[in-house]
């Protein structure tokens, strides 16, 4: 008798090249802040994140004197000290540092956030990478963590605390998928089901009839308002920056469909 071929080993985690890189410079970058400095990764913080304040005073024509009366009255007294002087510190110059809109988005606030975002990157990144290649998750990944920066700042332009986090790019890769990972399966013409990556892309009329695309929008919302405006049983270090999960979401959805390879579901079957 022959002896049997040897077994060949699976990948536990078969992840697309393009993907593995994003999860190495997140992790690698949270790695070497660990040994930075305080003073050092506080400025590290201040030049790279997203802090709206900045952004009006420098772009908007508000003046400095507005966004310090504005703390005076609505910030907490307890808290009104400290914050005066963050606002001092980071509206010196008041330069609008333009980058920070993408850059924010390589820095987390403790390594659960950067864990918990680079588990949602590979699940929800990779195929929008087996379907669209490399460029385009980039390209869709960019615009989306634009777009929840623009937007958490629009919401919020007086706040001079700093926001971090690739969230906003990971919500809009969430909306981009949930346009085929739902859609039913039709068979490969290499006689297979299709994979979640290979189905045509559904129209708006097929998702709102979609009952799994209705529930994964109603849990995907549902869970931004409990950790943004509950945190239940403080499983949260930092409040959520929900305003640039939204923003991120919409522009995923509708970003999509311009940059996918394969063609949409017909709307009806002609006779």
């Amino acid at each position: 008798m022959s002896p049997q071929p040897p077994r060949l080993r699976e990948p536990i985690l078969n992840l697309p090249a393009a993907i593995s890189v994003c999860l190495a410079v997140l992790i690698g970058i949270h790695a070497i802040r660990m040994f930075l400095s305080d003073e050092t990764d506080f400025t590290l913080i201040i030049d790279w994140a997203v802090i709206p304040a900045r952004w009006v005073v420098a772009f908007g024509g508000v003046q400095v004197d507005e966004i310090m009366r504005s703390l005076r009255e609505g910030v907490p007294e307890d808290t009104v000290t400290p914050m005066m002087a963050l606002a001092q510190y980071v509206l010196a110059s008041q330069e609008g540092r333009p980058w920070t809109v993408l850059t924010y988005a390589f820095l987390h606030g403790s390594w659960a956030h950067v864990l918990i975002n680079s588990v949602w990157l590979a699940a929800f990144g990779t195929p929008i990478v087996r379907r669209c290649g490399a460029g385009r998750f980039l390209i869709l990944s960019a615009i989306s963590a634009v777009c929840g920066a623009v937007f958490y700042a629009f919401m919020n332009p007086f706040q001079v605390l700093p926001m971090i986090g690739a969230s906003g790019a990971v919500s809009g890769l969430m909306a981009a998928a949930s346009w085929f990972m739902f859609a039913p399966a039709s068979w490969h013409w290499e006689g297979r089901l299709t994979q979640p990556h290979e189905r045509p892309r559904e129209t708006l009329g097929h998702m709102v009839r979609n009952r799994q695309v209705l529930i994964f929008l109603g849990i995907w919302f549902a869970a931004n308002y409990v950790f943004a405006f509950v945190q239940p049983l403080g499983l949260m270090d930092a409040s959520i920056a929900w305003e640039a999960h939204i923003g991120g979401f919409l522009a995923g959805l509708v970003i999509f469909p311009v940059l996918d390879p394969l063609p949409a579901r017909p709307s009806r079957i002609s006779a």
